[in-house]
């Protein structure tokens, strides 16, 4: 057993394990986050994506060894008791069936409009490709990013911003 030090949502955490044991674990046996699940175990469907260093990662596949910076997961996104403005895109469009994708699906997004925050159809497909829904929710799911988008770009937006005088 090793002493790792893991910062999860802003909130650091020590923790007694092996060096091997995947993120996966840690998150949902040891922290008791919900977010991240257990989909194939071979990092290939996505449901266990998070968030370090502005990259989605298959938790699933990485080692807690290999994790040097803080790790987002899907219940890190909401601030001050609001939701992430995907997660509220993810209600407004009724995207969830099953709901077990979404945490990768919802995560994926979020990288994805941190880099592109106007993405084309196109470009968020070919994103979202490699993050699987079994429900086979995919265009609602590329209407709530267009949409998170929208909302995104309107909280940015200097007119959006109260002025006092």
């Amino acid at each position: 057993m090793s002493r790792i030090i893991l910062k999860v949502n802003g909130t650091p955490h020590t923790l007694d394990a092996e060096a091997s044991t995947p993120l996966l674990y840690v998150l949902r046996n040891d922290l008791g986050l919900q977010g991240p699940r257990f989909g194939c175990g071979l990092g290939q469907c996505g449901a266990c994506t998070v968030i370090i260093r502005g990259v989605a990662t298959r938790s699933c596949i990485t080692p807690i060894s290999a994790v040097k910076d803080e790790v987002t997961t899907l219940e890190g996104l909401a601030k001050g008791g609001a939701l992430h403005p995907i997660q509220q895109a993810w209600i407004d469009e009724q995207v969830p069936q099953c709901g077990f994708c979404q945490n990768g699906q919802i995560m994926t997004a979020k990288v994805l409009l941190d880099r592109n925050p106007n993405p084309t159809d196109t470009q968020i497909r070919e994103w979202m490709n490699r993050t699987l829904c079994r429900c086979m929710t995919y265009y609602r799911v590329q209407t709530a990013i267009k949409r998170a988008a929208k909302t995104m770009a309107a909280d940015a937006s200097p007119l959006s911003k109260e002025v006092v005088a």
